[in-house]
């Protein structure tokens, strides 16, 4: 039947036919292939329906981006598509690599026809398409329609719902689904679910999970380890990273490209760059993500010099950088002035025809803002040919601090406000800009602008894991279980600190209160607490490791030195901007930063 003619077509009956055509789609390995099989389909001259069958068949073998073309082609043929077509092409429209919401768009049109009537399959494609791209209000109303068309139960349906839900951080609704799947959870539900709450850093529950996990004897795979090792990224969690790495190794878990990279990502944030490198030299096989999470770790620990001749050497090999190496290589240059450089590498990117991101912008406009151009770097930002974000704009406005470009702050503080108008950071910012140069009037006007836009300060909040728990803490937040023994911690660094000559810088608290409220307050930030609580915990030489979800505090960062000095302690802190390693009263961002 390989070599079948229009003649032979002619007499075989249907079935025959049609066996036919599925044997020949199904040798197809490509798309090259379904284009010549649907060519040699078409020179047989087939009856209506059997050609119809043939579309629907070439239809259903369409995968990957490359082929979503040709599959709406194919659709578009077919003069009555069944639901069967209708999935095939929603499956094929629902790939990661399709960012459109095609797949919703065509479920609608299926239920605008009134016929054919969607089954789980559709439900369950067209969702997974919501996920991917990710569209919440879309997956919501599909969610509703499932529910209408009695098709929540299915299994197929519950996991595309609990991956849309995940994948959009509303770990509570993924949650939910999770917890009244009716049929026996399988691999991919329980992937999902940890992978929800790695997304929003909420690595207890996500190692909860994964425990429970075995315990029903479901074995993880690659994706499933991906997901628990980015929660401990996430959160900073060393042991816990280091526990679910000795895992991998015990159970014998493939480690894939991905899963390596998310493991030099894991130890990079951490704060073990030295295992992180180590994990980068033992694979056998490198591609530009892993060779870009080495250069952005490095960069994040200050360690220039080792990022940007790893980037050359990356070069060397032929290996194509993406924006993402280049944020490494401009950061690593902004952490440690290198401006020279920083602009040298802005160049190579442009020439190697890599479309510069916003990301990208905001390093270049960090590298001169810290090297006391601002000039440059606010030119730099209205000649930009993208809108700069609010990220730009607060560099901007940081940079001001020491200046007397009173327009650069009136600009910056003006988009600021038009782009996001509830952040706090942006008043707070303003404040101690104001504050540092005894304004104290525009810093009461600063306070009543909050007060009148209904506007709450973001409090800090710092993390610190003690035994394989995470332990948060926010400023002046007495809820922690232990809370009179950290304070006696922190009244005896008070002491040391105060013995060390240090003065506190109150202009940081924007709180209308005396000087010495405002020095508890300063003592009871989330970082304190949590370095308090580390060396309540530990003893020497355990390294204390705190994650802060903003940037350091600089009248913290001070009293950190002293702290590192007095009880001879490491102390490393994971800010936003970058790793900051204290040792013996110094810091390794050399106080640039």
């Amino acid at each position: 039947m390989q070599h079948l003619g229009p003649q032979e077509a002619a007499t075989l009956p249907r079935h025959l036919l049609e066996a036919y055509v599925g044997s020949l789609v199904r040798q197809c390995s490509g798309l090259r292939a379904l284009r010549s099989a649907h060519a040699r389909l078409l020179r047989l001259s087939l009856p209506r329906l059997t050609y119809a069958f043939a579309l629907s068949k070439l239809l259903a073998s369409c995968t990957g981006s490359a082929a979503t073309s040709y599959a709406r082609s194919l659709f578009d043929q077919i003069p009555e598509p069944t639901t069967f077509c209708y999935n095939s092409l929603i499956r094929a429209l629902s790939g990661p690599s399709n960012t459109t919401a095609d797949a919703f768009l065509l479920y609608r049109r299926m239920l605008r026809a009134g016929s054919p009537a969607p089954n789980s399959f559709t439900l369950a494609f067209a969702v997974k398409a919501c996920a991917a791209v990710p569209a919440l209000g879309e997956g919501r109303q599909l969610h509703s329609q499932a529910f209408r068309h009695g098709l929540e139960p299915s299994l197929y349906v519950q996991t595309g719902l609990l991956n849309l839900y995940a994948r959009c951080e509303e770990v509570a609704l993924a949650r939910n689904i999770f917890d009244g799947m009716t049929d026996e959870k399988n691999l991919v539900a329980w992937s999902s679910m940890i992978g929800g709450y790695s997304r929003v850093g909420m690595v207890n529950e996500a190692l909860d999970l994964f425990r429970e996990m075995q315990a029903a004897g479901v074995n993880p795979d690659e994706v499933t380890m991906v997901s628990a090792i980015s929660a401990c990224a996430k959160a900073g969690a060393l042991d816990l990273g280091r526990w679910v790495h000795a895992f991998i190794d015990r159970k014998g878990i493939k480690v894939d490209l991905e899963l390596s990279t998310a493991l030099i990502d894991m130890y990079a944030k951490c704060g073990l760059i030295e295992r992180a490198r180590w994990v980068f030299d033992a694979m056998v096989e490198r591609d530009t993500k892993a060779w870009s999470a080495m250069v952005v770790g490095l960069a994040m620990h200050g360690l220039a010099e080792d990022a940007l001749g790893l980037f050359s050497r990356m070069l060397q090999l032929k290996v194509r950088p993406n924006n993402v190496t280049f944020i490494g290589v401009l950061s690593a240059c902004a952490h440690n002035g290198l401006v020279d450089d920083g602009r040298r590498y802005w160049s190579t990117m442009q020439e190697m025809g890599i479309k510069a991101s916003i990301e990208n912008y905001g390093c270049m406009v960090d590298l001169l803002c810290r090297s006391g151009l601002l000039d440059e770097a606010y030119s730099f930002v209205t000649d930009m040919p993208i809108s700069p974000n609010s990220v730009i704009w607060r560099n901007l406005l940081v940079a001001s601090k020491s200046s007397n470009r009173i327009d650069i702050v009136e600009s910056a503080s003006k988009r600021l406000f038009e782009l996001e108008p509830q952040n706090s950071e942006n008043y707070v910012l303003l404040s101690n800009l104001y504050a540092s140069n005894s304004q104290w009037d525009r810093v009461r006007y600063m306070r009543k602008m909050m007060k009148d836009n209904d506007v709450t300060v973001v409090a800090g909040c710092s993390s610190i894991e003690i035994n394989g728990y995470m332990h948060k803490f926010v400023a002046s937040d007495g809820s922690h279980s232990e809370i009179k023994e950290i304070r006696l911690v922190l009244r005896e660094i008070a002491g040391r600190v105060l013995r060390a000559g240090h003065k506190p810088w109150t202009a940081a608290v924007l709180h209308d209160v005396g000087e010495e409220e405002k020095e508890v307050a300063l003592c009871e930030h989330s970082e304190r607490l949590a370095i308090a609580y580390g060396l309540l915990k530990t003893k020497a030489p355990h390294v204390i490791r705190v994650v802060k979800n903003l940037r350091f505090c600089p009248d913290c960062h001070e009293v950190t030195k002293i702290i590192s000095k007095s009880y001879d302690r490491e102390i490393i802190v994971r800010d936003r901007v970058r790793f900051h390693r204290f040792i013996g009263g110094n810091c390794s961002c050399k106080d640039f930063w």
